[in-house]
């Protein structure tokens, strides 16, 4: 006899909620930490077709993908693929999911700002970090926007 498939409109992936009628590669970006790139890779490292509905994966399917998710190198994942390589205390390859993604970024940041670093100065002044230029863009001063200054003795209408 053949077993009816049942469909499930909210599947429960890595404590993320993921719609039951998305395809899985695209249902997988919904968990923060996971790229389009590296859902297409869980998909395949677990051996499961990323065209196929979240809501009529089975458990054990879904057990595989949450495994694939959570330990990417014991399936051979390649390290560049992972967004923490060389983690400054374990110095190994990981990939974070979720709150372990946030918190590691928050302490990241709490480090650049006590030892001083361009980069942590930067955050703590609320300014770009990555070399954009300041004059036309990030004019905002926490909370106030700043306008253009006019050269006395001109009005604003021509």
């Amino acid at each position: 006899m053949e077993e009816k498939e049942e469909f499930k409109h909210l599947v429960r992936i890595a404590n993320t909620d993921i719609d039951g009628n998305k395809q899985l590669a695209i249902g997988l970006r919904n968990i923060k930490g996971i790229g389009f790139q590296f859902a297409n890779m869980v998909c395949s490292l677990a051996e499961i077709e990323k065209t196929k509905k979240v809501g009529i994966l089975t458990d054990e399917e879904t057990k595989k993908i949450e495994e694939v998710i959570k330990n990417p190198s014991k399936y051979k994942a390649p390290s560049w693929m992972l967004n923490r390589r060389r983690d400054y205390e374990t110095n190994q390859d990981k990939h974070l999911i979720l709150s372990d993604l946030n918190f590691t970024q928050d302490n990241d940041i709490k480090k650049l700002r006590k030892i001083k670093a361009y980069r942590g100065v930067r955050h703590s002044q609320g300014r770009p970090v990555r070399g954009q230029r300041t004059k036309g863009h990030f004019r905002k001063n926490i909370g106030k926007v700043l306008g253009v200054k006019r050269k006395k003795g001109r009005s604003g209408r021509v």
